[in-house]
C-alpha cells in the first residue's frame, strides 16, 4: 500500500469508525459487533503507526470513542478515564510482555476478565457516595449519581474509608436482567436491545431513575483512581483493599510472574464465557507493580502497561431443519429457525430468529441449507449468513394466510414485518393480553404470561374485556391458583378499574404509541371521547407526533371493534377518568422549550422546572412546534437544528429577562 491508497483508506477507517462510535457510545444501538470494529480501528492504528504523517489529532486511534451526551451534566475527571490497547492473538500478548520488559525488569501480571459494559467513575467523600459519571471520551463525562444511586449492589455508605476515594468500574446487565427485558420488549413489539452492554449503557443513560431502578443494573470495580491519605504498591493490593471495603470487584484476578501462564489465564477465562452471568468480551493484562507502571508511562490514549486480549464472537455452522411462523401482539409474523442443536457460547441452541422477510428474500435461505449462527452479546441466537444451500434446498416463500388464523397477511410499503388483518387472530390474543396487563399498562398484579394462557386456553377470556367478567372461582380452578391466590387476582383486577386513562391509551396496544405518547395523546384531548373522534391533522399537532403515529392513533379508533370495546370496558367499571388539566397559568403558557448545553448558573432540571411552573413545557428534541431553545456553553446538534428552522435561540441571560429576574 503506497501512501495515496493508505491516506485513501484512512479517510475511509475514519468514516466508518466515526459512524459506528456514535452508535455504539451516544445512541447505545450498534449495527457491528465489537471484534468487527476493534479489527477497523486496529487496521487504522496499522496505518497511522507506518505513515505518521497521516495521523490526526482527531482519529478515532488516537482517543476514546465516547463523548458526554446532552442528557446529563458534565464532569471533568481529573484522573482521565482512559480505554486500553487491543490484541486479537497470543503472538500480539507475548509482544505486549517483550515491550514492557524492555523498560522493567521481572513485572508481576495481573490478569482479569474484561467486562463488556459501561465505564463509570464513582466517586465517595468521608465514606459516602456523592457523585458518579460516565466515562464519555476520557475526559469529560456525564453526571449519572441518581442512576447509579438505584444499582443496589454499589455501596451508598463506606466504613473506614479515607477522606477521598474515587474508583473506576463497569456497570453491567446481567444475561438473566437481560432476558426479562427482551422479553417484556418482544411482547409490547417494541426494538429490543441487542445485547446487555447496550442494555446496560441504555438504562444508565435514562432521564428518569424509576426506568434506570426497573433494569435491575449491576457493577464491578475494578480500579482505584484517586485515594486521599492512603497509597498501594500493587494494583492487586488495591484490589484487595476494594474487596475489604466492601465493594463487588472482579471474581477472579490472577497474578503471574511469566507470559506463558497469562495466554493460559486468557484461555482459561475465554472458555468460562457462557457460563458465567455477566458478558465479558476479553481478558485484561496489568502490570501490577505501580512504581513500574509509571516507568512505562501512557501514550495520548491508552496506558502502556496494560493490554486487553479481545476473544472473537463464537460462530457454529448447523443445518436449518424447518422455518417456523410466530404471530406477534399487532399481527407481525417473525420466521424462526429450527436447527440441528449445536453448542454455542455455553449453551445448546436449536432455534433462532430469521428477523423478517427481507432477511429472507436476501439470503434466498430454504430447508436444508447450511448457516452460520451466533449469540448477540452471547444471548440471543442469530441466524448470520447462510454458508451453503443444501442440494435440494428451495428458498423459503412467506405464507399468504396466518398460519394462527388463515387470514390474509399484509406488509405496509416501507416496513419490514409481514402482519396478520384479523385484529381477533388468537395468536395475536395471548401477546395483547399480556401487554393490556403488563405494569406500565393496566399493572394487573400477578396476571403474569402464565396464568393468561391458562385462562385463554380453558376459554375463559377471549379480550380484554373478559378479565372484568372474571369470578373467582373461575380463577380458583386453574393450575397452581388457590382461593386465596384467586381473591388476589380478583381485587387487582377491579384496582386496574381506576387507573389514569393514559394507562388503558397505552394498553390498547396501539402500533407506533408507547407509554409517553399515550399520554401526550390524553393530555392533548383529555377525554377517551375527543380521542375517539380526533382527526389526523389534530393528533398530527401534538409535539413529538409525526403523520404515522397520527394515522396509526386515527385508524385504530375508527374501528368498529375498537368502538364496542372501549364501550364494553366502561359497563364493567372501567373508569377512563378525564384528565385534569393543569391549573398553572403563567408567562410560558402554550410555549414549548428545548434546553441544550451547560447554563451559567442553572442546572437544567432546574430551568426545566421554572418553565413548567410558569405554564410551559419542556420537550427533548427541536421542532417547528418549538417556540424557544435555551442554549448553553457547548450546546450541540439541537442548537444546530433550531437554527435550520428558525426557531427562537436564547441564552440564560435573555431567559432570566423573560421572568423578569
Amino acid at each position: 500500500m503506497n501512501i495515496l491508497e493508505a491516506q485513501m483508506r484512512a479517510e475511509e477507517l475514519r468514516t466508518q469508525l466515526e459512524y459506528h462510535n456514535n452508535l455504539y457510545y451516544n445512541q447505545d444501538s450498534p449495527e457491528i459487533s465489537d471484534f468487527e470494529y476493534d479489527k477497523m480501528l486496529r487496521e487504522l492504528e496499522n496505518i497511522e503507526e507506518e505513515y505518521p504523517q497521516l495521523k490526526t489529532d482527531n482519529s478515532p486511534a488516537q482517543r476514546v470513542g465516547g463523548s458526554a451526551g446532552e442528557k446529563f451534566s458534565p464532569v471533568v475527571h481529573s484522573v482521565p478515564m482512559g480505554s486500553l490497547h487491543d490484541s486479537f492473538s497470543s503472538e500480539e500478548i507475548i509482544d505486549f510482555d517483550r515491550k514492557v520488559r524492555e523498560v522493567v525488569e521481572n513485572p508481576l501480571y495481573v490478569v482479569e476478565p474484561k467486562f463488556d459494559g459501561l465505564s463509570v467513575s464513582c466517586e465517595y467523600r468521608n465514606g459516602v457516595f456523592v457523585r458518579g459519571s460516565t466515562r464519555g471520551d476520557g475526559v469529560t463525562g456525564e453526571d449519572v449519581t441518581e442512576n447509579l444511586m438505584t444499582i443496589t449492589s454499589l455501596p451508598k455508605i463506606i466504613r473506614n474509608a479515607p477522606p477521598f476515594l474515587e474508583v473506576r468500574g463497569e456497570v453491567y446487565m446481567s444475561f438473566k436482567s437481560f432476558e426479562e427485558l427482551v422479553k417484556i420488549q418482544e411482547i409490547n413489539e417494541e426494538k429490543p436491545f441487542k445485547n446487555p452492554r447496550n442494555a446496560a449503557a441504555g438504562s444508565l443513560r435514562q432521564k428518569d431513575s424509576k426506568i434506570t431502578a426497573k433494569r435491575k443494573l449491576d457493577i464491578f470495580l475494578f480500579n482505584i483512581q484517586q485515594a486521599d491519605g492512603i497509597q498501594f504498591n500493587s494494583h492487586k493490593e488495591s484490589i484487595d483493599y476494594l474487596t475489604e471495603l466492601g465493594f463487588p470487584t472482579a471474581p477472579f484476578y490472577n497474578r503471574y510472574d511469566n507470559i506463558e501462564d497469562v495466554l493460559k489465564e486468557i484461555e482459561r477465562i475465554g472458555n468460562l464465557r457462557g457460563t458465567l452471568d455477566f458478558a465479558i468480551d476479553g481478558a485484561v493484562v496489568k502490570v501490577d507493580d505501580l512504581s513500574q507502571r509509571g516507568l512505562l508511562g501512557s501514550t495520548a490514549k491508552f496506558p502502556r502497561w496494560a493490554e486487553a486480549y479481545k476473544y472473537p464472537p463464537e460462530e457454529k455452522e448447523t443445518k436449518l431443519l424447518d422455518i417456523e411462523i410466530n404471530v406477534g401482539r399487532t399481527g407481525a409474523l417473525t420466521p424462526v429457525g429450527i436447527f440441528e442443536p449445536v453448542f454455542l457460547a455455553g449453551t445448546t441452541v436449536s432455534r433462532a430468529t430469521l428477523y423478517n422477510k427481507d432477511f429472507i428474500d436476501e439470503t434466498k435461505i430454504g430447508i436444508g441449507d447450511t448457516v452460520i449462527i451466533r449469540k448477540a452479546g452471547e444471548i440471543i441466537p442469530e441466524v448470520v449468513s447462510v454458508k451453503k444451500h443444501g442440494e435440494n434446498s428451495i428458498p423459503f416463500k412467506y405464507p399468504e394466510f396466518c398460519p394462527s388464523c388463515n387470514s390474509k397477511v399484509y406488509r405496509e410499503e416501507g416496513e419490514a414485518m409481514v402482519r396478520c388483518t384479523n385484529t381477533e387472530c388468537p395468536a395475536q390474543l395471548l401477546r395483547h393480553l399480556v401487554h393490556f396487563v403488563s405494569r406500565d399498562a393496566m399493572d394487573i398484579e400477578g396476571l403474569g404470561p402464565a396464568v393468561i394462557e391458562q385462562l385463554v386456553d380453558n376459554g375463559l377470556v377471549k379480550s380484554p374485556v373478559d378479565l372484568y367478567k372474571l369470578k373467582a372461582e373461575d380463577v380458583s380452578s386453574l393450575e397452581r391458583m388457590g382461593e386465596k391466590s384467586a381473591a388476589n387476582l380478583i381485587n387487582a383486577i377491579k384496582k386496574s378499574k381506576e387507573n389514569e386513562l393514559y394507562r388503558l391509551v397505552f394498553a390498547l396496544g396501539i402500533r407506533h404509541i408507547g407509554q409517553k405518547a399515550a399520554k401526550l395523546l390524553c393530555d392533548k384531548f383529555l377525554t377517551i371521547e375527543n380521542i375517539i373522534s380526533a382527526n389526523a391533522e389534530q393528533v398530527s399537532a401534538i409535539d413529538g407526533f409525526g403523520e404515522i403515529m397520527a394515522e396509526s392513533v386515527v385508524e385504530y379508533f375508527s374501528l368498529e371493534e375498537t368502538k364496542e370495546l372501549i364501550s364494553a370496558l366502561k359497563e364493567l367499571g372501567v373508569k377512563m377518568p378525564p384528565v385534569q388539566k393543569s391549573a398553572t397559568v403563567g408567562i410560558f403558557t402554550g410555549k414549548t422549550f428545548v434546553l441544550t448545553g451547560t447554563l451559567p448558573t442553572y442546572k437544567r432540571s432546574e430551568a426545566a422546572k421554572i418553565i413548567e411552573e410558569n405554564g410551559g413545557k419542556t420537550s427533548s428534541s427541536v421542532s417547528k412546534k418549538t417556540d424557544y431553545v435555551l442554549a448553553g456553553e457547548e450546546a450541540g446538534s439541537k442548537l444546530t437544528k433550531a437554527q435550520s428552522l428558525g426557531v427562537a435561540v436564547i441564552d440564560e441571560q435573555q431567559f432570566k429577562e423573560m421572568l423578569g429576574l
